[in-house]
């Protein structure tokens, strides 16, 4: 399959953003005003409206050259950084029309479009359903598809009327081109204009030694040329040697009407299914996306607690979060599309031959139903963690976290609690020796007597995550004398220099 990859050029992107959150785009553009960023020698022009352009500002000039020609133009800082979120945000959102698409500089995004225009009617059908819903959102937009990405650039910025082009016309379509589609710098554009290479076609026949002498090895026109032509590689974002599995469903009309989404699933979840299987793999993360008209985005996320490609559970999954979330259909949504954020290989295989499903399969089942319905968080499960301290070797997980370890890191010792408490909780203990056992220890207001201890095990301090000070602790189980058992420990050591007198906590208790 030959590569096509197309540049959707946004040339006006700041200004227009500018005006479109003035809430009378026509009437901003008409004033002369400029938005500014500050550069090292006073305030530079990001951008300009039309009406300003009129008067001589211009992009990249200084402001106080701008107001020497006319006094009366405005001037408002620029969104720098909103321009560039929205510009991420919308690369996201372009992703109706390509799995792979990248932000490129400051007001332009490029997208590998190989073997998926005739999805749109074919390329210029592409490049007009790109233009015409940039259109609708208050952005103006050029857009041009070639085999490389240096032409589709060069195109979509200088070629009169962008349109896709093919390999074998590329140099010819090229040619009459400026220096500067070749996207070389301004002083390297500026010096092959002086030397009356003004046109792409005017490098054909200059001898590379000559031009090399002039130029340094990054900024050699021939080697731009060459990448335009594709001659020599140009680096891109590869594309993912195993992409996202992803089901997509246009819609012709924009529809507003609840029952939409339940309707999108019942198409969506069969597709991903089928293409789960294929790829042998189950699903641990999906999201429903769903493209609105006004360029935003709604989305609805769930987990499963174990790889699933079981069409009625994944059904079942997103229908329960849609009752429970929503998405809100705004002025109306065009396009729909369910994708695997988090999968995990899963090969085929028959849990019986008769009856139902496994206990394993049925209690994940109901772990993610669980989870759909009153939440993550509120489904909880425990998870071993490296740790030797005991408060520190388990914890809880969401349910539908990723898989646990099969062995846990700290193994249960024969005189381990079989009740451990979340923390510890101080005690008064009366021993005989400081160094010896205890004899009696009062918690939580009640008097204990010690009738047989056991002990002491010691336990290290975790020194590279604690403090210097930290104490070791020796553990005894012990019993008082109505039968109850406990787990104690005494912190520290008399003349350890790491504090006081030793401390001594309950921490666990027996059955």
């Amino acid at each position: 399959m030959k590569r096509r990859i197309c540049s959707l050029w946004l040339p006006n992107l700041a200004i227009e953003r500018w005006a479109n959150g003035s809430g009378t785009p026509e009437a901003a553009l008409a004033r002369t005003l400029v938005l500014t960023v500050e550069g090292r020698h006073g305030q530079l022009i990001h951008a300009v409206t039309p009406a300003a352009a009129e008067r001589g500002a211009r992009p990249g000039g200084r402001l106080a050259d701008a107001r020497a020609l006319d006094p009366a133009l405005e001037a408002e800082a620029a969104d720098v950084a909103g321009e560039a979120a929205w510009l991420r945000a919308a690369a996201r959102w372009a992703s109706r029309w390509s799995p792979l698409v990248e932000v490129d500089g400051s007001d332009a995004l490029r997208l590998d479009v190989s073997g998926i225009a005739h999805l749109f009617g074919g390329e210029q059908g592409l490049l007009g359903d790109m233009v015409a819903r940039f259109e609708a959102m208050g952005v103006g937009a050029r857009a041009a598809v070639a085999p490389t990405a240096g032409a589709a650039w060069a195109l979509a910025r200088y070629a009169p009327r962008p349109r896709p082009v093919h390999e074998e016309e590329l140099a010819r379509v090229l040619a009459p081109l400026p220096v500067g589609a070749l996207r070389l710098s301004p002083i390297a554009t500026h010096m092959l204009v002086r030397l009356g290479l003004k046109q792409v076609g005017d490098l054909a026949g200059v001898p590379r030694k000559t031009l090399a002498r002039r130029f340094p090895r990054d900024e050699h026109p021939l080697d731009a040329l060459d990448r335009a032509l594709g001659r020599k590689p140009e680096p891109l974002t590869p594309l993912p040697e195993d992409p996202p599995p992803r089901a997509l469903l246009p819609i012709k009309e924009p529809v507003v009407h609840p029952e939409a989404l339940e309707q999108a699933l019942r198409q969506l979840v069969p597709r991903l299914a089928r293409e789960l299987e294929t790829r042998k793999l189950g699903a641990r993360q999906l999201v429903l996306t769903a493209y609105r008209v006004d360029g935003s985005l709604g989305e609805v996320e769930v987990a499963t607690s174990i790889p699933s490609r079981e069409p009625g559970h994944l059904h079942r999954l997103l229908s329960g979060m849609l009752e429970r979330q929503g998405i809100d259909p705004g002025f109306g949504i065009d396009a729909f599309a369910l994708e695997v954020r988090w999968w995990e290989r899963l090969d085929s295989a028959q849990e019986a031959l008769l009856g139902p499903p496994t206990a394993d399969t049925a209690i994940a089942a109901l772990v993610d139903r669980l989870s759909v319905r009153l939440g993550p968080g509120k489904v909880r499960r425990p998870a071993p963690a490296e740790s030797h301290v005991p408060e520190r070797a388990a914890g809880w997980v969401e349910g539908v976290a990723a898989s646990l370890p099969a062995t846990p890191s700290r193994k249960r010792e024969g005189d381990d609690p079989t009740r451990l408490l979340d923390s510890p909780e101080e005690i008064a203990v009366i021993y005989a020796t400081p160094e010896g056992l205890p004899r009696r220890f009062v918690w939580r207001r009640k008097v204990h007597d010690i009738a047989r201890a056991q002990g002491p095990r010691r336990i290290s301090p975790e020194w590279w995550r604690e403090r210097s000070s930290a104490r070791l602790r020796d553990y005894y189980k012990v019993e008082d004398s109505e039968g109850r058992r406990f787990w104690i420990f005494r912190q520290g050591l008399v003349g350890d220099g790491r504090g006081g007198p030793p401390a001594w906590f309950v921490h666990g208790l027996f059955a």
